[in-house]
């Protein structure tokens, strides 16, 4: 809060583009390629067309690093990013302020606005957390409730277990890799089905249906819904080996200097992004193929956000 309050205070004297203050300026709100990020995405836009604030998108654009890059490029403005992710970002993967929400939030958002001169706005009050499911006959016959219980059965070498990940989830050294360090079992190539884009909704769903003898899948935090629907149960995390992913808009500093109204206008927005919200808006577009900007329009709507 305290760096938010110093950019405030400094703003003022700030020099930036000022074609971006103008009405006609469009804002550029992008996303990551997945259900969430398309949902998060709209719910951005239509919040700022509703409050006269003009868009473009390139929504569902790539993952973690491709979107980033582009707004670190000035290829996009603004789009949904996660707390947890800074560690990634920043390269401080083993530092353990990304497991508390809040030492989180004010670490990443001190940091990028020095170092980057990128603005992390409020976040939704829910983690986004990876995790594995499993099918509920697998988790039926052989007990597996638990990250410790997975460990167990893989490392007695008997066992049919296959996941689908995205790239980021089996790569980056806080997903993957820190489930497989605190538990003590280590994944076999042949035991996953690696996947470019993070769209769990197509993994739980090749799970779910024993694609290619799938039986597990990575799964986010507000994936319930779309997990019961396929017969998929979340395997507890005792030892709390993942970070803390809380969905924020980031922004690019000199187009919140032109447009401060574009926090004012975000932040109960996202304050309003529980995670039984999310779960809903997830299944809506997944389970019943409603599309993301409808969707974001009628939560809108509901929460009196738009009329």
């Amino acid at each position: 809060m305290v760096m938010l309050a110093t950019w405030l205070l400094c703003a003022c004297g700030h020099d930036f583009d000022d074609k971006i203050s103008e009405s006609s300026y469009a804002v550029k709100v992008s996303s990551k390629a997945d259900t969430e990020g398309a949902i998060l995405g709209q719910i951005i836009i239509q919040t700022l067309e509703h409050n006269g604030i003009r868009t473009i998108h390139q929504l569902q654009l790539g993952d973690t690093q491709t979107v980033r890059s582009a707004l670190l490029a000035g290829k996009i403005d603004i789009y949904p990013e996660y707390t947890g992710n800074g560690a990634f970002l920043i390269g401080e993967p083993n530092d353990p302020v990304w497991k508390d929400a809040a030492a989180a939030y004010a670490h990443i958002q001190k940091v990028d606005a020095q170092t980057n001169q990128v603005i992390w706005l409020t976040p939704a009050p829910t983690n986004n957390v990876w995790s594995i499911a499993l099918r509920r006959d697998l988790v039926d016959a052989h007990g597996l409730n638990s990250l410790g219980d997975l460990a167990r059965w893989l490392n007695t070498g008997k066992n049919d277990f296959k996941l689908v990940a995205s790239a980021e989830f089996v790569k980056r050294p806080d997903a993957l890799k820190a489930m497989e360090q605190a538990y003590g079992f280590s994944l076999r190539p042949e035991q996953l089905i690696v996947l470019e884009g993070g769209d769990t909704s197509t993994m739980i769903q090749a799970a779910g249906q024993g694609t290619k003898g799938i039986n597990a899948a990575m799964v986010y935090g507000t994936d319930e819904a779309i997990m019961s629907a396929f017969n998929l149960i979340i395997l507890s995390d005792s030892k709390g080996s993942e970070i803390v992913y809380q969905p924020t808009p980031i922004i690019r500093e000199s187009i919140l200097m032109a447009k401060p109204r574009i926090k004012e206008v975000l932040d109960p927005v996202f304050r309003s992004l529980t995670a039984q919200n999310l779960k809903k808006l997830n299944a809506r577009v997944t389970l019943e193929s409603v599309d993301a900007k409808q969707v974001a329009i009628d939560y809108l709507k509901e929460e009196g956000f738009m009329k």
